[in-house]
C-alpha cells in the first residue's frame, strides 16, 4: 500500500492510502506521496520522494516534482532543495518563542520576528 494524492488543476484535494491496482482503477490525476518525506529528506534514511507529504491544499509541482505548501508570506523565499518556503531572516537561536511579522519586516527589512509573551 502506498499513499497516493488526487491533484486536480495543481491542488491536491484528497489523500488516499491504495494499492496501485485501485489507483489505476480511479479517474483524475492521482500521484504518489511519501508520508516519510519532508523537505526532500526522508524520515527512515530512504530515499526521498517528491520533496514533501501531499496534504489537501497543498500544490503539485510537476516541474519540480514535489509537493509545495502555499507561500506563507510574500517575503518567504522557496528553497529550491527542499520545497519548503524560508524566512529572509533566520529564526532567532535564544529558545524563546516568535512569530513572524511580515509589517514589521516590509517597515525595516531587518527584523520581522516577533517574540510571543
Amino acid at each position: 500500500m502506498a499513499h497516493y494524492a488526487k491533484v486536480e488543476s495543481g491542488v491536491v484535494t484528497e489523500v488516499i492510502v491504495a494499492e496501485q491496482e485501485h489507483i489505476d482503477t480511479l479517474s483524475g490525476t492521482w500521484v504518489q506521496t511519501s508520508y516519510n518525506t519532508v523537505g526532500n529528506v526522508h524520515a527512515l534514511g530512504g530515499t526521498p520522494f517528491r520533496k514533501n507529504y501531499a496534504a489537501t491544499g497543498m500544490t503539485y509541482d510537476s516541474s519540480k516534482n514535489a509537493f509545495l505548501n502555499s507561500q506563507p508570506f510574500a517575503s518567504w523565499v522557496l528553497n529550491e532543495t527542499t520545497c519548503l518556503w524560508e524566512s529572509p531572516i533566520d529564526y532567532p537561536s535564544d529558545n524563546k518563542i516568535y512569530r513572524w511579522d511580515e509589517d514589521t519586516h516590509q517597515a525595516d527589512n531587518s527584523t520581522g520576528w516577533v517574540e510571543l509573551d
